[in-house]
């Protein structure tokens, strides 16, 4: 966020919490992105501030009460105030357990399984007709942002048709060989994952999307693979790329705030071309190395 929006986010959390009776006199910024996560002290809350404007917290709100409910690990929505998004000068305030973090990263197994148990409770979800986009909205999103030259100025145009081709092609084929896929966090990387004294916990729900489970794999560190049961080898390999190519064109929006995101996209396009082999158009089933 600017200056000044963070600023007003970090009085209306600090607000909202005081409100509900929990003493919250200091925030520490724990993330600034498109939107603000903090620690409210001395009460010890973890609040995510969002622009009222993205009208994201209640769908993520929603999923993680019925997640909580489904067993799944996640992390908890903070008991000591009520389970919903809270208002205050234009901004959408959800209010979560804070978990101090484990000494050690979360090893590929317990990851592994985790997210196994993350999706066998999204299965039952499935059925009550969860409101997210199909994994291909979000490839769509990413090809407008490369069509949209005002939004990407500084990327090449050869780069912006090996992203556009990659999008496409594994977009597609991806569709085509994983089926009607089911209920997926959209993006389980390791910053959306805690690692905590009660094992491995997801974060950041308001990526969720429908898709077959390799695609959330693919987000995941590449050990974790042999440990997940059942996944495609080669569809987890067609994901992998389809997110390396998606991540790389966010570096590349002018209004991406993802620290040092240019040096990143470039960094990202090189790995794009080392994975694909080569630097024309892709076709399915390319690997990465």
């Amino acid at each position: 966020m600017q200056t000044s929006q963070a600023r007003r986010a970090v009085a209306a959390a600090l607000s909202i919490t005081t409100s509900l009776g929990l003493r919250a006199d200091e925030a520490v910024v724990l993330q600034d992105s498109n939107k603000l996560t903090l620690r409210l002290l001395p009460c010890d809350v973890l609040a995510r501030v969002a622009s009222e404007a993205e009208q994201v917290a209640h769908v993520e709100v929603g999923l993680a009460r019925r997640l909580t409910a489904a067993g799944c690990p996640v992390a908890l929505l903070d008991p000591r105030a009520e389970p919903r998004v809270h208002e205050r000068d234009g901004f959408e305030i959800t209010l979560w357990t804070y978990y101090a973090p484990a000494p050690d990263e979360v090893p590929p197994a317990a990851y592994a399984d985790a997210l196994a148990r993350l999706h066998a409770g999204m299965r039952t979800l499935d059925t009550l007709g969860v409101p997210v986009p199909h994994f291909t909205a979000r490839v769509e999103e990413a090809r407008r942002l490369l069509a949209d030259r005002d939004r990407t100025p500084a990327l090449a145009d050869a780069d912006r048709e090996l992203l556009d081709g990659t999008l496409r092609s594994l977009g597609r084929a991806i569709d085509e060989r994983g089926g009607p896929g089911q209920l997926l966090h959209g993006e389980p990387h390791p910053g959306n994952v805690l690692a905590t004294a009660d094992g491995p916990l997801f974060i950041d729900l308001e990526t969720c999307c429908h898709g077959p489970v390799e695609f959330d794999l693919a987000h995941a560190p590449e050990e974790v693979d042999g440990h997940y049961p059942g996944a495609d080898p080669e569809l987890v390999r067609q994901c992998r790329i389809l997110v390396l190519a998606m991540i790389t064109t966010w570096r590349w929006d002018r209004d991406d705030q993802f620290p040092d995101g240019l040096r990143l996209g470039t960094e990202w396009l090189g790995r794009l071309r080392t994975a694909l082999g080569r630097d024309a158009q892709p076709q399915p089933g390319g690997t990465l190395p």
